[in-house]
């Protein structure tokens, strides 16, 4: 599965703590993420990770672009709840596009330890579609 990784800031050590937990189940999956949290997550875990822009530069618009294309199979999105301001509409877009296509979504920790235990069950295998371009 094609797996995006997005972090605010306040979030970013709790993604990275994520991955160093569960490296064994996602290295069997392709990572991207926006730059900071994709540099972030293959220094502390050594997994290899396609890094996009940096959220003001574009890296959530790259990721949204995939989503609709059908080339992200899921996204862990942790965001900062207590500073809504944080969200732009770039970050709103990657929300949206993973209700418009049904793409599972994990905002906190919490679901995101759901999904990675779906996928190491293989409860998912529904949304592989094998996209080779990540």
């Amino acid at each position: 599965m094609n797996i995006a990784l997005i972090a605010h800031d306040t979030k970013k050590e709790l993604m990275v703590r994520l991955c160093i937990a569960y490296c064994g189940i996602l290295s069997r999956h392709k990572l991207c993420a926006t730059s900071t949290t994709g540099k972030l997550v293959a220094e502390a875990t050594g997994l290899r990770v396609v890094s996009f822009l940096n959220s003001e530069q574009g890296g959530c618009q790259q990721i949204s672009s995939r989503i609709s294309c059908g080339e992200i199979d899921m996204v862990f999105f942790f965001r900062d709840g207590v500073h809504p301001e944080l969200m732009g509409q770039a970050e709103n877009d990657v929300l949206r596009l993973c209700d418009v296509h049904t793409i599972p979504l994990a905002t906190n920790i919490a679901t995101a330890e759901v999904l990675i235990h779906g996928l190491e069950r293989g409860d998912l295998e529904w949304r592989n579609i094998g996209s080779p371009l990540i």
